[in-house]
């Protein structure tokens, strides 16, 4: 019997201490030395403080910020422990009531805004977290956030285009624009 459990034992031991212990320790060394801000969190730090993250979408419902897309975490939005989707089906009447309340508050936000509403500002992530929308769905919002800060329209399309991120690899997927980036960038353009 002793001749089973022994290597049984010994067994679980080393790969115990292999995959649980030296892969992970060394994976997070490598992390650290070659990626260490994507290791980090991609943290963005003001003041000595963070502020957030460039991969975690935040709650803006101010009408003088860009608004990121709806989030479907629990138990709150944004919840950054909790990255899931919504799981409603496109026929699901849940869902549909979703994207009618966001488009109510886009338009109340800003009743002269275009008719057609981008569907990433009215739909979440897979993830719930995805701190991005289309540059389609920055457009719409420029006129609201430059007459909400006195700042002229030309001046805020100017940002939006420079916070726009090209595909990547040029290639893969879409352009994208990272709203807390944008967000930030518009109160550091206030204080000039």
């Amino acid at each position: 019997m002793m001749k089973i459990i022994r290597p049984a034992l010994v067994s679980l031991v080393v790969f115990t201490v292999l995959t649980g212990i030296i892969y992970p320790l060394t994976v997070t060394g490598i992390a650290q030395l070659i990626f260490p801000a994507q290791a980090n969190g991609s943290l963005i730090v003001k003041g000595g403080k963070p502020i957030g993250s460039e991969l975690i979408g935040q709650p803006f419902d101010d009408p003088k910020y860009f608004w990121g897309r709806l989030s479907a975490t629990s138990p709150f939005p944004y919840n950054a422990a909790s990255s899931s989707g919504s799981n409603l089906a496109q026929t699901n009447p849940a869902l549909l009531e979703q994207a009618k309340a966001r488009i109510e508050a886009l338009r109340k936000a800003d009743p002269q805004a275009p008719a057609s509403v981008p569907a990433d500002l009215t739909t979440a992530s897979g993830s719930g977290l995805d701190p991005h929308i289309s540059p389609a769905a920055a457009e719409y919002q420029v006129r609201r956030v430059a007459e909400n800060r006195g700042i002229d329209e030309a001046k805020v399309r100017a940002l939006v285009a420079a916070y726009t991120e090209p595909r990547q690899l040029w290639i893969l997927g879409e352009p994208t624009v990272n709203v807390l980036n944008l967000n930030l960038a518009l109160d550091d353009l206030k204080k000039e």
